[in-house]
């Protein structure tokens, strides 16, 4: 009975954690992921994706749970425990082969192992697209083409904080990574990561959301210091109407475009466009609706779930997290600057006619960043309303960020 009696208490959470030499780190990341939460819950900052990403985070934490093993999805764990021969290897181009990596998790996995396979096949980031596309308005844009030029603007940071993680000294895989955090788009930053550098994926998706939920609080500023009053009080002319047949040909047109001149960037912009498709052609009502609401709540809850729990303490609590999230708040300042100057110049080349507010929407979080272009422009001139012109920049950023992540992957992967 005794024995017993040790035996389960040697089995315990708690003697675990005591038995472990880092059992601090543990608890250091209990305490970020109950920050999460709060910050979640409380404060509302992108509640949707950032509690379960806090909840998986905290779940990969539990000492002896074995919820998720993160080694089973990189290479060197098959080599090291001979899974894998050297000719298997060179067969599949110098990865573990899928099969090989399926087997391994669905034999000896956990739950949150099985929910990770929807990640490292790029399965999730692709079906949030297509929920996006169902439920974003495209008339701006299609009204409005120039607002692609804005979109384009605000990828800058993007590019400024690649080159500036290859500085700091991360690998070129790496630094593409960090660098898509500019993009503001959190599945795009996870589908890039978690091809490229997936030992980053929990700190590059911890800071693409937070920096997405903080929009309110970072772009203002900035909107503020590179425009002046007077263009901020600039009211621009009502869209022109849009047909049908221009909404049911915008979405075909850019996959088939976007795919020709970056390929690496389908499965993305496809699944924009096949959601926005669904929407607008009139007869998908249901498939449209699924798309939005229950395939769309179903995606983002494993999504979040299985992109947390790989930030384990090991991964996590490093100084290249740090830099990270640096990196990363440098990409997003940059990316709404970079809007804005674009902004600046169109109203300079148009006299006038463009409020160079919406640039800041350039960046892709749908709605938020257009709704901030219309709240600042309210305060300079409450007979403003520039939400629906903000959307073209906002819709177009989301393109230019799945364009910009295709570039990343056709260039390093």
């Amino acid at each position: 009975m005794l024995e017993t009696i040790n035996n389960f208490i040697g089995t315990t959470g708690v003697m675990r954690l005591l038995g472990e030499g880092d059992w601090w780190k543990t608890l250091i990341m209990w305490g970020i992921s109950f920050v999460l939460i709060y910050l979640a819950i409380a404060k509302k900052f992108e509640p949707l994706l950032l509690l379960p990403i806090a909840f998986g985070m905290m779940l990969a934490n539990l000492p002896g749970a074995n919820l998720i093993h993160t080694e089973f999805f990189f290479d060197e764990y098959y080599i090291e425990n001979g899974l894998i021969t050297a000719e298997q290897l060179a067969a599949s181009e110098g990865h573990v082969p899928m099969a090989t990596m399926l087997k391994t998790v669905i034999n000896s996995g956990g739950l949150i192992d099985i929910l990770y396979l929807g990640v490292k096949l790029g399965i999730y980031p692709s079906l949030i697209f297509m929920g996006v596309g169902a439920m974003t308005d495209f008339t701006a844009l299609i009204a409005n083409p120039k607002s692609l030029l804005m979109g384009a603007g605000a990828q800058l940071g993007v590019f400024v904080a690649f080159f500036g993680a290859l500085l700091l000294g991360f690998t070129p895989m790496q630094a593409a990574s960090i660098g898509i955090i500019g993009g503001a788009d959190g599945p795009t930053a996870i589908l890039v990561t978690k091809t490229l550098a997936p030992e980053l994926l929990g700190a590059i998706a911890i800071a693409a959301y937070s920096y997405m939920a903080l929009i309110p609080i970072i772009q203002p500023p900035f909107m503020r210091l590179l425009t002046t009053k007077k263009e901020r009080e600039i009211v621009m002319t009502a869209l022109r109407p849009v047909s049908r047949i221009e909404l049911l040909i915008f979405p075909i047109l850019v996959t088939v475009v976007v795919a020709i001149i970056v390929p690496d960037a389908a499965p993305l912009v496809g699944f924009l466009m096949l959601g926005n498709l669904l929407n607008v052609c009139g007869v998908t009502d249901r498939l449209s609706k699924t798309a939005q609401n229950e395939l769309m709540n179903i995606v983002t809850i494993f999504l979040g779930v299985s992109v947390g729990a790989t930030a384990n303490a090991e991964n996590f609590l490093a100084w290249d997290t740090i830099k990270i999230i640096l990196l990363g708040l440098t990409a997003f300042i940059i990316s709404t600057c970079g809007g804005l100057i674009t902004g600046k110049i169109m109203c300079w080349v148009t006299k006038g006619k463009i409020n160079p507010l919406i640039g800041s929407a350039g960046v892709s979080a749908v709605p938020m960043a257009a709704r901030v272009a219309q709240v600042e422009g309210q305060k300079a001139n409450p007979a403003n309303f520039l939400l629906m012109h903000a959307m073209g920049p906002n819709v177009a950023g989301v393109i230019g960020s799945a364009v910009a992540a295709g570039v990343f992957l056709s260039m390093f992967k």
